[in-house]
C-alpha cells in the first residue's frame, strides 16, 4: 500500500475508535451494563471512582496487550505496540463521550434502554470503521486472535469464550467489591453481546465498498 493510503487507513481507524468510545460512554450512561469486553473496566470504575471509565479502559487494554506479549512471545510484532497509544486515545474518547452523555437526563427505564440502543449502534459503527481500515486490531480483538493462533481454535469460538470470561471476571469482582451485589453488569451487557456483531456486519456490508474506493483513491492519485 502507498503511504498516503496507509495514513488514510489509520485516520479511519482513529475515527472508528472515536465512535466506539462514544458508544461505550452512552451504554455506560444508560446504566444497564456495557459490552462484555468493557465490563471489567466498568466494574472497576464503579468501585474505584478516582479513575474514570476511560482510564480503567486504558489499563484494561494494557493488560490485554501484556497478555498478547505473553501468549505470542517472539511472534508479537513491533507494530503491535501501536495498540498502546491507540488505547489511550480510546480511553480519552470514552471520557469525552461520558461528558457529552452527562447532558442527557436518564429519568426512566425507557430512556436507559434508548441510551443502550444508541450506544450499541454507535459502538458497532465505530468497530465497522476500524475493521474496514484494516491496519491494526484493537486490543480486545488482538488478544482473541493471539489465543486462536496459538491454540488452533476458530476465532469466533475464542471470541465467545473470551467475552464470557470477561463477564465472569467482572461478575466475580462485583461480588467481591460490593458485598455480593451485582454492579455494572446488567441486561445491557447481554444485549450488547447479542446485537453488536449483527450491527457491525450491517455497517460493514453497506460501507465497505464506498470507503475502500476513497482509501484506494489516494494510491491512484499518487501514481
Amino acid at each position: 500500500m502507498k503511504k498516503v493510503e496507509v495514513l488514510k487507513r489509520y485516520v479511519l481507524f482513529i475515527i472508528g475508535l472515536f465512535f466506539a468510545g462514544i458508544g461505550v460512554a452512552f451504554t455506560k450512561h444508560g446504566e444497564l451494563g456495557v459490552s462484555p469486553i468493557s465490563s471489567v473496566a466498568n466494574v472497576m470504575s464503579c468501585k474505584f471512582t478516582f479513575f474514570s471509565i476511560g482510564s480503567w479502559l486504558i489499563l484494561w487494554n494494557c493488560v490485554m496487550i501484556l497478555g498478547q506479549i505473553l501468549i505470542l512471545r517472539k511472534d508479537f510484532k513491533l507494530y503491535q505496540f501501536l495498540q498502546i497509544p491507540l488505547s489511550f486515545l480510546f480511553g480519552f474518547f470514552t471520557d469525552f463521550g461520558m461528558w457529552l452523555a452527562s447532558f442527557i437526563p436518564v429519568p426512566n427505564y425507557f430512556i436507559k434502554l434508548l441510551m443502550l440502543s444508541i450506544g450499541i449502534v454507535v459502538l458497532a459503527f465505530g468497530i465497522a470503521l476500524s475493521v474496514i481500515a484494516n491496519v491494526i486490531m484493537n486490543s480486545g480483538e488482538a488478544i482473541v486472535k493471539a489465543i486462536a493462533d496459538k491454540t488452533g481454535f476458530e476465532f469466533g469460538n475464542v471470541k465467545v469464550a473470551f467475552d464470557i470470561s470477561c463477564v465472569t471476571l467482572a461478575l466475580v469482582l462485583s461480588l467481591l467489591f460490593f458485598d455480593f451485589q451485582i454492579v455494572g453488569i446488567r441486561e445491557g451487557t447481554i444485549l450488547s453481546a447479542l446485537c453488536t456483531g449483527f450491527v457491525v456486519k450491517f455497517f460493514s456490508r453497506h460501507l465497505r465498498e464506498g470507503l475502500e474506493k476513497v482509501l484506494k483513491m489516494a494510491a491512484i492519485l499518487q501514481n
